[in-house]
């Protein structure tokens, strides 16, 4: 059904052959395009976008920004991780705790 196909990568313009076994399993995850870069520079591209790819989250080794507030309950300083609004009550991490149901 399915037959070794060559392609071209669109990073190296170097032939790569879409093999039948990997067109297979591309139908059955229900992949609809070809892949268009050859299996070295499908390598280094993830390896350059940390090999689990985007994620959404921010990258790994960066501080994240914290910003200080004043808790609405005991009113000591906070920090979060969030630019706080004076439209939502900010808790210090302790008292954070007391208010969050315990799910454990």
């Amino acid at each position: 059904m399915y037959r070794d196909e060559t392609l071209n990568c669109v990073d190296c313009n170097a032939p790569f052959t879409f093999g039948s076994g990997e067109q297979e399993f591309f139908a059955m995850k229900g992949f609809t395009n070809k892949p268009s870069r050859c299996p070295d520079c499908r390598t280094a591209r993830k390896a350059q976008r940390g090999e689990g790819g985007y994620s959404g989250r921010q990258s790994v080794g960066r501080e994240r920004e914290m910003f200080t507030a004043t808790c609405a309950q005991c009113h000591g300083v906070a920090q979060v991780p969030f630019q706080p609004r004076n439209d939502r009550p900010v808790y210090c991490r302790d008292c954070f705790a007391t208010r969050q149901p315990s799910y454990r």
